[in-house]
């Protein structure tokens, strides 16, 4: 089945319970996303994701790149990240996602998946830089293009488990409680030979 053929609907939140998820819809027709995806492939500064996981080193297949307002620097999975300066389409992307959303952004990260045997496992957003001390809600924004990809989601506790299948130019926004109580994950697909970039738009702290 062509899930192309299927333009995805807004919904208000895509979770069952304890979190929210909205899904937006597409935000962009088919020929910009296709404009941002060949810009993207081509100008940002891609590089391979290195991960520390029980004392060995790993460099992941997927390739990343992250932006932001300052030189934010971020620790994960026992490595350091340093944001570039803002990109010029990616700043435009940024500023119509925050009118849609409502909300800020000062960094962006980028995941570039060259064909569905790349993926990411379990896991949540969840670290200190992105938590506020004041008590303000985590948010993501999460923007694809290029391949069609099943990204899932699982409550920690119950295991109830939630799949959409994201289209380029489809824009959806982790809030409220997700990262506490569920973890989500991009799926592997033989199947699939196109890339796909996921553009994560978030707020450090």
């Amino acid at each position: 089945m062509n899930f192309e053929l299927f333009k995805p609907e807004a919904q208000a939140n895509i979770l069952p319970y304890a979190g929210v998820v909205e899904d937006f819809g597409l935000i962009l027709t088919a020929e910009q996303s296709t404009r941002y995806l060949d810009y993207f492939l081509k100008h940002l500064a891609w590089q391979q994701d290195e991960v520390f996981l029980f004392g060995q080193h790993y460099q992941t297949a997927r390739q990343v790149a992250w932006y932001g307002d300052e030189h934010y620097e971020y620790h994960y999975s026992g490595t350091l990240k340093q944001a570039h300066p803002w990109q010029s389409g990616l700043w435009r992307l940024k500023q119509h996602i925050e009118s849609l959303v409502g909300c800020h952004f000062n960094s962006c990260l980028a995941n570039l998946y060259e064909n569905g045997t790349q993926a990411v496992g379990w896991h949540s957003d969840d670290e200190a830089a992105l938590v506020s001390k004041t008590g303000q809600e985590t948010i993501i924004a999460s923007l694809s293009l290029g391949a069609t990809r099943k990204f899932s989601f699982k409550h920690k506790q119950t295991a109830k488990k939630i799949d959409v299948l994201l289209q380029s130019g489809q824009l959806i926004v982790m809030r409220g409680d997700t990262q506490q109580y569920w973890k989500h994950a991009l799926m592997k697909s033989t199947r699939i030979v196109e890339p796909r970039i996921n553009l994560t738009f978030r707020h450090f702290f």
